[in-house]
């Protein structure tokens, strides 16, 4: 397996593998990453279809991709995906499967036109006192000291980061930003979850620091996920020969292993109350998804509280990888995932209502019909000021292809579950009923006190927990999760969100596909490149926009910088002058054209190399020699807020 960059290699057909006819592959786990494995071991792998099957324990797929009306609860959305332009090899995938909505599009035309035509993008980010916009303006309000912390950890090592959490790294100079509002309840970053993950999201999205405040980095698809994209995987693999075989646990997968090789040799499962067992050749691949955000899922209703049954480290996908991890080290350490649910969980829920007040009410706050189809709250709306720091959004109506037209569904969440009463309901979330949970809902997009316990009542508010849905954030280190396919692996390959695959993030749909992708590629020599990771973090043109952007729209001159460094800045800037360099700061708003000094004819001048920047300044010929790549680097030196680079 290797990467590819550019568009050489996406729509070109690999040869197809040698033997593949006579190879089987088994895939533990239906959810996003299941499934685009066996689509990816159809379209370019070639294995015939009746070859896959695909074991999942539940009597429905889709995994943490759900959507789902209960005749008895109502609709249920347990969270929400929020999709990227440069989500590579997900647009690689589902360009090739078709949509069961639109006849004659696939899942990516379908998405493409949607998001074209209907952008998204937020008129009301954050609230307080009741609904009230806060007016955040999409600035993010960092001190030097702030800036100095982000920048630090974006020029961390994944080693310097290992095991160490969020507040190892930052303040209350940081914690007191609108940055942290904006990132903290977008991505659901705690304090103690993963320093590292953090950076590698900082890394993989510094192209959407300009979208982060107004959420127009971020698109979605028309109906819920399971509508938009597991129901037509479904069909792919199914339409190809692939067997779905649900209700069917895997309990044990057994294998031989040595530093230099390691081969999957049976499947112990449990169909239907019935105990299976399946002997494995090298020619039977397994996928195996190791880990789950969604393990120990507990739902409640308008009228009772879910109620969490499992206890820290349980959960049967979870028990699977246990197994796996005594057999390898090279296996995974799943123990720092699942040590503790008070640091993995937070509880949503989903309102549905058809009440004319509660309507608008959230079209004061977001600024447009809910009812209209088209984009409403545009992301989520975080009421700052909660103690439960709640948030809600509301995506396209109908979420669902059969939802009544008057009604809307708002997916609401909160990160402080369990310790913290609410506003209005004077308890703990965990211990709320539906109709409690969409109180305090009310209580904040500013429903008049008196009025929320009858509207709550008009509402169905079906309320979901669950304790390790940010359990692959927890502080980590490099081989605490297993390489998508461990070195010396013969025939087993995992997936999804506990798989390590390099400077990609967890928690979105990219990096379950990728791991699919590089799964498939890798087991059945597949010849044809994966789609590398976004290179954003490596262009100086999206270095420069998010130091803008980061300093709230001001040009370089006017950072919060010492006096040394902005005489440093001035002094490049007259090297620069009439340069493609100094036109491409004032392009992207760093600087001005009044900012930088006449040509000037410079000198013939011999330039010795130095090893560091900051010797050039005691060195006039080198100074001027290495003008233009210092001034090319110089936006990177001063956020660097260093005087040695």
């Amino acid at each position: 397996m290797y990467y590819s960059s550019g568009n050489y290699e996406a729509f070109a057909k690999p040869e197809k593998p040698e033997g593949i006819e006579k190879k089987h592959a088994y895939i533990v786990g239906s959810g996003l990453a299941g499934l685009a494995a066996a689509c990816f071991l159809i379209r370019d792998a070639q294995m015939p279809g009746e070859n896959i099957t695909v074991f999942e324990s539940l009597p429905v797929a889709g995994g943490s991709c759900d959507g789902l009306h209960d005749p008895q609860k109502g609709y249920i959305m347990r969270g929400g995906r929020e999709m990227d332009n440069h989500f590579e090899c997900m647009w690689d995938l589902f360009r090739s499967i078709p949509s069961i909505v639109n006849p004659g599009e696939t899942i990516f035309s379908e998405y493409y036109k949607l998001n074209k035509e209907d952008p998204n993008y937020s008129l009301c980010r954050v609230t307080e006192k009741q609904g009230q916009d806060a007016h955040t303006d999409r600035q993010y309000g960092l001190n030097k000291n702030a800036e100095k912390q982000i920048l630090k950890l974006m020029l961390s090592t994944d080693e310097e980061l290992a095991d160490k959490t969020i507040d190892d790294v930052f303040d209350e100079d940081f914690y007191k930003t609108n940055f942290w509002i904006y990132w903290q309840t977008m991505f659901a970053f705690e304090k103690w979850h993963s320093a590292l993950e953090m950076k590698l999201y900082m890394q993989r999205y510094i192209h959407h620091i300009d979208g982060l405040p107004d959420l127009s980095a971020l698109r979605f698809t028309r109906y819920n996920q399971y509508e938009s994209m597991i129901l037509p995987m479904l069909k792919y693999i199914e339409d190809a020969g692939g067997k779905i075989a649900y209700n069917t646990q895997v309990t044990d997968i057994q294998c031989e292993t040595s530093p230099t090789r390691k081969v999957a040799r049976s499947i112990a499962y449990v169909q239907d109350g019935v105990e299976k067992h399946i002997e494995l050749t090298d020619d039977d691949f397994v996928f195996i998804t190791n880990g789950s955000q969604g393990d120990g899922s507990a739902y409640g209703d308008q009228t009772h509280a879910p109620e969490i049954t499992i206890k820290n480290g349980q959960g049967p996908s979870i028990e699977l990888w246990k197994k796996l991890a005594a057999q390898d080290d090279a296996f995974g350490h799943p123990d720092k995932f699942f040590r503790d649910i008070k640091e993995t969980s937070w509880e949503s829920w989903t309102v549905d209502t058809a009440n004319k007040q509660i309507l608008s009410a959230i079209e004061k706050i977001c600024h447009r019909d809910p009812l209209s189809g088209k984009v409403v709250t545009g992301g989520i709306v975080t009421a700052k000021d909660s103690s439960w720091l709640l948030s809600w959004t509301i995506n396209r109506q109908g979420q669902f292809v059969d939802q009544p037209d008057d009604h809307c569904l708002i997916w609401v969440y909160g990160l402080n579950c369990w310790d913290d009463d609410g506003d209005y309901v004077h308890k703990p979330m965990y211990k709320c009923t539906g109709e409690e949970l969409c109180q305090e809902w009310l209580y904040h997009i500013g429903i008049p006190v008196d009025e929320i316990d009858a509207l709550a009542k008009e509402c169905n508010t079906t309320p979901c927990m669950m304790p390790y849905v940010t359990s692959f954030f927890e502080p980590r280190a490099y081989g605490d999760r297993p390489l998508v396919v461990p070195e010396g692996s013969v025939n087993m390959a995992f997936v999804g969100q506990y798989a390590e695959t390099p400077r990609d993030t967890v928690f979105t749909t990219e990096y379950s596909i990728r791991t699919a992708m590089e799964a498939v590629y890798t087991l059945c020599n597949v010849d044809r490149g994966v789609p590398e990771v976004w290179g954003s973090i490596f262009d100086v043109r999206e270095l420069i926009k998010a130091g803008v952007k980061m300093n709230d729209g001001k040009m370089i001159k006017d950072w919060p910088l010492p006096a040394s460094q902005k005489a440093a800045i001035a002094g490049a800037f007259k090297l620069i002058n009439n340069t493609e360099i100094s036109k491409l700061l004032i392009k992207l708003g760093a600087a001005e054209k009044k900012d930088f000094a006449p040509i000037v004819k410079m000198p013939k001048v011999k330039v010795e190399v130095t090893s560091k920047v900051s010797e050039l300044k005691d060195s006039k010929a080198a100074k001027i020699g290495a003008g233009v790549t210092v001034a090319s680097l110089m936006t990177v030196a001063a956020l660097l807020h260093k005087k040695k680079s």
